[in-house]
Parts: C-alpha cells; sequence; structure tokens
C-alpha cells in the first residue's frame, strides 16, 4: 500500500470509533487527537483487577480505570489536573489508588447513571471527542481453557491460564449478551474508521464483541475496519500465538470478516530486548501473512513500535500516522464527504 501525506485538519477529520481497553487503547487515542477531533472511545467494562476491582466490590460501580485512561489520553487541561488525575496514594487504605478512579467514583456517586459520571469527567478535562463505556451493565467475563478448565474474573484469567498450562479456548460475559449502551451503537453507525486497538486479545478487545449489538452495528456500516496488531505477545493470555491466531479468536467470537485490513508493526525488535521477553513468556507476534490472507484479511505492515524504558511499546504518534494515511489511501470517497463539514 503507497504511502501519502495526510493533511485533513483536524476539524474535518473523519469520524473515528476505536474499540478496547487497557494501555493499548489510550495509546492509540493519545496519538488520534492530533488528527482528529471527531473521536470515540468504546471501553470494556470487565476488569475487576487492582484499584478499579477495589472500587467495584466496595461502590459497586462500574470499573473505572480503563475509562480514566481514555480521559487522560484525550484531555486539554492545565499540567496539574493531568498531574492530579494520574497521582496514586503511595500508601495508607488508599495505597495504589488513583485521584482518577476516586474522582469518577465521587461522580458516579452524584450523578444518575455511570456514562453520565464519565460524561461529566470528560467535561472538566475538557476531551478532544467521547469515551463511552460499552455497556452500563455489572458484567464478569468467564474464560474456558482447552482442557475444560473454567475461571470467572478478568483478574484471574491470567493465574489460571499459567495453573493449567493451555491455551484459553474461548471467553464470554456473565451475564450473557449484555445491552450495549445506546450512544455507542449510535457512534459506531455514524463512523468512517473503526478501530481495533492494540491491547489484551481474550480481556481488552473480545469483551467489547460479546455485548449485545456491538457486532451486528459493525456490520451494518460501510466504515474502513482496520485492527491493530499487538506488537508482541502476552504472557498469560497469549504466549506462542501468531498474527492467525489473533484473527480467529476474533473471529470465533464475532464472525469472519468483521475488519478490512490487519496493521502490524515493521520496526525491528532488538534482539537482548527480545531475550528478556522470552524470559517473561512473551516474543515479537509472528505475522503469518499466508495464513491470515486466508482468512480473508489484508496484512499492512508499517514502523509503529518504539522502545520506552526497556519495553516495546506502540508509538501514539506514528500509529495514528500510519492509520489515518491508511485511510486517505482507503476511505477517499468518506475522506471528500469529511472536508465539506462546516
Amino acid at each position: 500500500m503507497d504511502s501519502c501525506v495526510y493533511r485533513i485538519p483536524p476539524e474535518k477529520g473523519p469520524r473515528v470509533v476505536a474499540i478496547g481497553g487497557g494501555t493499548g487503547l489510550s495509546t492509540l487515542l493519545r496519538g488520534l487527537k492530533l488528527y482528529t477531533k471527531h473521536i470515540t472511545a468504546i471501553v470494556t467494562v470487565a476488569d475487576d483487577g487492582g484499584g478499579s476491582g477495589m472500587l467495584r466490590r466496595d461502590l459497586g460501580m462500574l470499573p473505572p480505570g480503563d475509562i480514566r485512561n481514555c480521559l487522560e489520553a484525550l484531555a486539554n487541561t492545565e499540567p496539574l489536573m493531568k498531574q492530579l488525575m494520574h497521582y496514586r496514594f503511595p500508601d495508607g487504605a488508599l495505597a495504589g489508588q488513583s485521584f482518577g478512579n476516586l474522582f469518577l467514583a465521587a461522580l458516579d456517586g452524584i450523578m444518575p447513571s455511570f456514562d453520565a459520571a464519565v460524561q461529566s469527567l470528560s467535561q472538566v478535562l475538557a476531551i478532544t471527542g467521547c469515551v463511552l463505556p460499552v455497556t452500563t451493565e455489572n458484567i464478569q467475563l468467564e474464560a474456558t481453557f482447552e482442557n475444560g478448565a473454567k475461571v470467572i474474573g478478568e483478574s484471574s484469567i491470567f493465574r489460571c491460564k499459567k495453573e493449567q498450562d493451555c491455551r484459553i479456548r474461548h471467553v464470554r460475559l456473565l451475564p450473557e449478551r449484555p445491552k450495549a449502551l445506546p450512544a455507542a451503537l449510535q457512534a459506531i453507525a455514524e463512523a468512517d474508521m473503526i478501530i481495533f486497538a492494540p491491547g489484551s486479545l481474550y480481556t481488552s478487545i473480545i469483551p467489547n464483541l460479546l455485548v449485545d449489538g456491538i457486532v451486528e452495528a459493525i456490520d451494518r456500516t460501510d466504515a474502513l475496519k482496520i485492527c491493530v496488531c499487538n506488537v508482541m505477545t502476552q504472557d498469560g493470555e497469549t504466549e506462542g500465538y501468531t498474527a492467525s491466531d489473533h484473527l480467529r479468536a476474533i473471529y470465533q467470537h464475532s464472525h469472519p470478516g468483521i475488519f478490512d485490513i490487519c496493521l502490524a508493526n515493521s520496526t525491528p525488535i532488538p534482539p537482548l530486548i527480545a531475550q528478556k521477553y522470552a524470559l517473561e513468556g512473551a516474543e515479537p507476534l509472528l505475522c503469518d501473512v499466508a495464513a491470515c490472507k486466508a482468512l480473508g484479511v489484508e496484512m499492512v505492515f508499517r514502523p509503529v513500535a518504539m522502545l520506552e524504558n526497556g519495553l516495546v511499546r506502540h508509538n501514539s504518534g506514528h500509529l495514528a500516522r500510519e492509520l489515518m494515511d491508511i485511510y486517505q489511501n482507503r476511505g477517499r470517497t468518506k475522506l471528500r464527504q469529511n472536508t465539506t463539514r462546516k
């Protein structure tokens, strides 16, 4: 695929929906806001670990962590406010808890619904675009392994996978098929481009697809649909997985053809860094192009990875730039429509 220079101002940029959770989604959003002001992040709410899990158990609220990360990524506020949102208490009863989580918890206590609390915090942070929980129902994630073992709770999947020493067969939500937030379905219907963000396959990406109405809404739209590959496999979820293994897992929990293009990293991973990851059960993701092509997916390779403190991460600016470049090449009809938007 030929590259070209993306020149559309953010005010007239495409309507982009990014789906996922964890740090992968917030990394993507941090770059996307440089190219378009029309962003909707649809975020999983199945997390039950860490500070989010504590608030979920104590207050009966939906987990705020992934939502907070996305709000921080899209925020346009004073540096002190950003620092405050990211602050984690070092000790005491609140040790490890972030102020941003507590802020959202307080808003959840005074607003009529969790999504209204998220909208209120969005206004405080003057974010670019919109952040939406995929559902407001109280859901849990259940994983079934190839040997038949089962575990309930997102935070328990890593431990159980290590104990069972076999692959995850499938995951499901409890209760099954919770209703999607109507605003999320509307955003998908109006999107010019839908991006499946990088992130944990079974705990950040797939749970969104198990919410009632999400896959059907994606099917109905003619938006350009792109899946961003992880740079590395993930210990405790996808050890030994290739790119086509990721695609098959997504298809199993939705259906074949849910996206058009798979964007993968072409930046070489230094051998010493790869060796460090290997000690932790992870490795650079093998992109088996022929197998992906057989699944009906076009692989596109772009330099989107970087090293940060000895860790391999997506470069938010490079990733967003390459995605917008692909859109300009593939979404010309919608691009012409967007440039006329006032």
